[in-house]
């Protein structure tokens, strides 16, 4: 009974000084928190929900309720000015939609990506995502090599060759229209634009004939499902931790897991093909590879850079063209004399050719105002966030070095300051002879690390929505809603539910 005693004491003693250490690790903290708070605190900002937690409550409501975090950030902007904080535990980010400081930091390559959100990219619930890919390499000299290795596939001269890819899979599209036409069905243009540009994406940069607007493929969903999944794991520090969501996250593991596993099995094939001397296609895969064997010190790590690629074309090559195409057609759809116009170019333009040459797509400059316009008010990819590591001044307001800055080209977009009415859909803003907009409108962000495949990305956006006019005529369903839903990227909630009708030219 005694070394019971004993033994109980000892235990006693060992909680009350756990106790005691926790307590105390949680009060320097604390003080670590408020000394944060100090250091920031001079910086605008809306009040914090709590002294820990900051700001998360409000961003955890707004995924929780299926609202828009980037309103938060609009409606903060409008209140606070141009430059403003965020906190969250002891981290500390910067909001600034400040034209000078846009052009400084995103135009110079001596900011990096941020770690906060950018290493968070790395993995997905564990599994690795998208790596050290091209979105995510925050170390500059490892992009510039994934970057060397990348551009001969997004040269010009190759992008013109595309276009019989282009034009293929979105006549694939046009006679799926057709038959929805002719049975007089509901068109979800949101699905549709997704599978033709995964269709795309598959072909040009993969070589693979997925043929979704015909048959099955689990790849939408694994997509969808990542990408969901990336939202709640970047945003939700906890969301990991609470035992009712393990099923969920199982399944976007899986997703994960589907995604690379196919992308190794595509890449290993196609080595196998180029190194047997085997006709390969003239892909953006083989060039990859080709280039990617003639660089030195290619090591095992690279050879995951690659499949980190894989996914990053393979999501960021269709996801936010398809969001971009329907959101066009759902504005289009509400503004009869933006759409008449572009028929009018489309039937200028291409006439009744069946095939769209690269040429002709230098002559649809109203389309391309169009769909300028449809980013500048629904960015597909809504902002970037660069990490300043030393201090310096934005507008007015001094800046310890240390901290993440994030850039909305959501907020740009819809600001008044920037752009007239900026909720008036006036694809006039982007005339030719119109002054252009100074470092407020980035939809594949600026400078060094911008969007790789922006020409990519416009010319099948180009294509798609060309044939789409020349062929058909289009009205959403009464009671479409127009609200956005933000999955990482921005969709338009609805899908963009159309009737569809074949174009009347015998007037």
């Amino acid at each position: 009974m005694p070394v019971f005693f004993a033994l109980f004491s000892l235990f006693v003693k060992a909680l009350i000084i756990i106790t005691f250490l926790l307590v105390a690790a949680f009060l320097c903290y604390c003080l670590y928190v408020k000394y944060i708070h100090m250091k920031f605190d001079h910086i605008p900002g809306p009040p914090r929900d709590s002294f820990l937690l900051g700001h998360a409550p409000t961003f955890l409501r707004s995924i929780k309720n299926d609202k828009l975090l980037h309103d938060n950030l609009l409606e903060w902007t409008e209140t606070y000015g141009p430059v403003f904080r965020i906190n969250i535990l002891h981290y500390v980010s910067l909001c600034t939609s400040c034209p000078e400081a846009t052009k400084e930091i995103l135009m110079s390559s001596k900011y990096p990506k941020d770690k906060l959100v950018y290493k968070k990219l790395f993995y997905l619930f564990g599994e690795r995502f998208f790596g050290n890919g091209l979105v995510t390499a925050q170390d500059h000299e490892l992009w510039y090599k994934q970057r060397r290795i990348m551009d001969p596939a997004f040269s010009s001269l190759y992008l013109r060759g595309l276009m019989g890819t282009f034009n293929e899979r979105a006549d694939k599209l046009m006679d799926k229209l057709g038959d929805i036409a002719d049975n007089n069905v509901e068109a979800n243009m949101l699905h549709l634009f997704n599978c033709v540009t995964m269709d795309v994406i598959a072909k040009v940069a993969f070589g693979v004939d997925l043929d979704l607007l015909t048959s099955s493929s689990p790849f939408p969903k694994a997509v969808e499902t990542c990408l969901k999944g990336l939202v709640y794991y970047v945003r939700d520090f906890f969301f990991e931790f609470n035992p009712k969501n393990r099923p969920y996250i199982k399944e976007v593991k899986e997703a994960c897991r589907l995604l690379r596993t196919t992308g190794a099995q595509w890449i290993h094939k196609r080595k196998m093909a180029i190194q047997n001397g085997e006709d390969v296609p003239k892909d953006i895969l083989t060039m990859i590879i080709k280039t990617a064997a003639a660089e030195e010190n290619m090591t095992a790590e690279d050879e995951e850079f690659m499949l980190d690629n894989f996914i990053t074309f393979f999501i960021a090559g269709q996801e936010t063209t398809a969001n971009q195409l329907a959101f066009c057609v759902m504005e289009l759809g509400r503004h009869p004399e933006i759409l008449e116009k572009l028929k009018k170019e489309v039937d200028d333009v291409i006439g009744m050719k069946q095939d769209i040459s690269y040429d002709d797509l230098g002559k649809l400059i109203y389309l391309s105002q169009v769909l300028k316009e449809t980013l500048r008010i629904y960015p597909t990819a809504p902002g970037t966030s660069r990490y300043i590591m030393e201090d310096m001044v934005i507008d007015g307001i001094r800046i310890p070095g240390g901290v993440t800055c994030f850039f909305s080209s959501y907020v740009s977009g819809r600001t008044e300051k920037f752009f007239k009415d900026p909720l008036t859909f006036d694809p006039d803003r982007f005339h030719p002879d119109a002054p252009k907009p100074y470092y407020c409108y980035y939809p594949f962000a600026l400078g060094p690390r911008s969007c790789l495949g922006q020409n990519f990305a416009q010319m099948e956006a180009k294509v798609v929505m060309a044939k789409l006019l020349q062929r058909f005529d289009f009205t959403p369903l009464p009671g479409e809603t127009f609200d956005i839903l933000d999955t990482g990227t921005l969709r338009p909630k609805s899908g963009v539910v159309c009737t569809v009708q074949h174009r009347n030219y015998t007037n």
